[in-house]
């Protein structure tokens, strides 16, 4: 299987995001938009999720990264369908790309659609993509102020995953922090601690992200709350 490689265009055109989410709607398909700083462990986290799901739902993924494709790759050895965007420096995913990328899958045979979202706390928070919703990951080792110092990644997300939960013994990391601070900005968000290397905690969201994907299937898309809302 050949992974196809795609160039961002970078265009602003907010619009766009409105006819993704009519479009897969129509379709039926969900469409996830998973955040988070570089090295977080967002691709070991959607592999998860793909032996988690892969037996209720049809799954594709948009990788998107800066330069390279060995995230794809890694997906792509799962005998998942993939696309790699790479933005050649651009900081964040806009709807234009994602519209662009769209023709590639065969989105009649496809029941979820995961953007692995460029590696950031701060511009990918500024963009809507045409998502149902959004995941936000932080991992242990970056440390438990991250709500409080890019609050606005945290306060557009619809559940924040604390991953590498099984290196807590060796950081000073306090989940609790992270949970309160969550509270503060978006109390409606979920949070999941989990490791994607153990598996623990997986099964939890996984069930979490079932229910969600079984309602937007069942009742087309959710209008999410503004990004800058207070």
């Amino acid at each position: 299987m050949e992974i196809r490689i795609v160039k961002q265009i970078l265009e602003w055109n907010e619009d766009v995001s409105s006819d993704i989410i009519k479009e897969l709607d129509e379709k039926k398909v969900c469409l996830i938009n998973l955040m988070g700083s570089p090295g977080a462990g967002k691709t070991s986290l959607i592999k998860k999720l793909i032996e988690a799901l892969k037996d209720r739902y049809r799954i594709g993924i948009i990788e998107g990264d800066v330069a390279g494709q060995i995230d794809a790759e890694t997906i792509e050895a799962l005998g998942i369908p993939v696309v790699q965007l790479q933005t050649d420096g651009a900081c964040h995913i806009e709807a234009l790309s994602i519209q662009n990328i769209l023709p590639m899958f065969d989105t009649g045979d496809l029941d979820v659609l995961i953007v692995e979202n460029i590696g950031n706390l701060v511009c990918p928070a500024e963009f809507n993509i045409g998502e149902d919703f959004r995941i936000t990951v932080l991992s242990v080792p970056e440390g438990d102020d991250k709500v409080v110092k890019y609050p606005l990644m945290f306060r557009a997300t619809d559940a924040l995953v604390i991953n590498k939960s099984d290196v807590l013994p060796y950081f000073d990391f306090d989940p609790d922090r992270v949970r309160r601070d969550e509270r503060d900005v978006n109390p409606d968000a979920p949070v999941f601690a989990v490791s994607s290397r153990t598996g623990e905690g997986i099964g939890e969201f996984a069930d979490w992200l079932d229910r969600r994907i079984a309602y937007k299937l069942s009742n087309g898309h959710v209008l999410r709350k503004p990004i800058f809302s207070e």
